[in-house]
């Protein structure tokens, strides 16, 4: 079975024992090591099932990067504190475009036009940005953000930037901006399978088509345990987990498998529409 808590452990023994070094992402953008892994946890839902994940690398002696939304069902202030105390970095999963945009009437600015409004939306959303990095930075250092995809939203996340630069507000480090994908694989376990780009909205790099033609294709852990070892295997990765989709017990486990094909193939209606 896969996505299970003994599949993760099973793969974090693989890496380490094909010699790989673990770096937060922070520690990534300082320090530049030839053969590297970045642990990225986007932590949407069940943030305890992220403390099952820190636990385990603690015990492993690793550091990962988790990544909390600002929203009930992520944002556990104890959770949030444990995670940095063992020694992983926090940082904020922001939403705020999908967040305002849910909440602003267009039609107010009608008159103004289309551009007005999408400038006043984006301020409203950095403000939002701005409170809620704030609120997160009461409990732990942050140095870097990462972008929750919001596939049903028209708006990206990243639309932000566009207008204001994150840097400005003592962040180092953004992925989707600040990673260089041409010396950096990527792999996500967005849609609860390791070649999940092809039913994500916003989760995928523009390096992916070479990859693919590289034969760097893993559907399966076990495709990327068999992969570990080989000589084309990449020297420098950054994984994408979402603690929420491995489970030990086997109901959970069943849940988040039909819930998350049913969510696959909206997806898939949505990029081909």
């Amino acid at each position: 079975m896969d996505f299970t808590i003994n599949k993760y452990k099973e793969l974090l023994e693989s890496l380490q024992s094909a010699g790989f070094f673990f770096q937060t992402f922070s520690e990534s953008l300082q320090n530049k090591i030839d053969k590297a892994i970045v642990l990225r946890h986007d932590v949407d839902l069940l943030p305890q099932n992220s403390l099952r994940f820190a636990r385990i690398q603690a015990d492993f002696g690793i550091k990962g990067s988790y990544y909390f939304r600002a929203i009930p069902e992520s944002w556990d202030e104890k959770i949030i504190k444990e995670i940095s105390e063992l020694g992983h970095e926090i940082g904020y999963h922001y939403e705020t475009m999908d967040q305002v945009s849910s909440k602003f009437n267009p039609d107010i600015y009608r008159d103004q036009g289309l551009k007005f409004y999408k400038e006043e939306l984006i301020d409203k959303a950095f403000e939002l940005f701005c409170e809620n990095l704030e609120k997160l930075r009461e409990l732990v250092p942050v140095s870097t953000i990462c972008m929750h995809g919001s596939p049903r939203s028209k708006y990206d996340n990243k639309d932000l930037w566009n207008k204001y630069d994150y840097r400005n507000l003592d962040l180092i480090g953004e992925p989707y901006y600040d990673v260089n994908f041409d010396e950096v694989f990527y792999l996500t376990d967005t849609g609860r399978r390791w070649d999940g780009w092809k039913v994500s909205i916003r989760d995928k790099v523009s390096q992916q088509e070479e990859w693919v033609k590289q034969g760097l294709v893993f559907h399966s852990t076990n495709d990327i345990l068999k992969a570990t070892s080989l000589d084309n295997f990449p020297n420098k990765i950054m994984f994408t987990f979402h603690p929420q989709r491995w489970h030990d017990k086997a109901f959970p486990w069943l849940k988040e498998l039909i819930l998350q094909n049913a969510k696959n193939q909206v997806k898939w209606f949505l990029i081909k529409r």
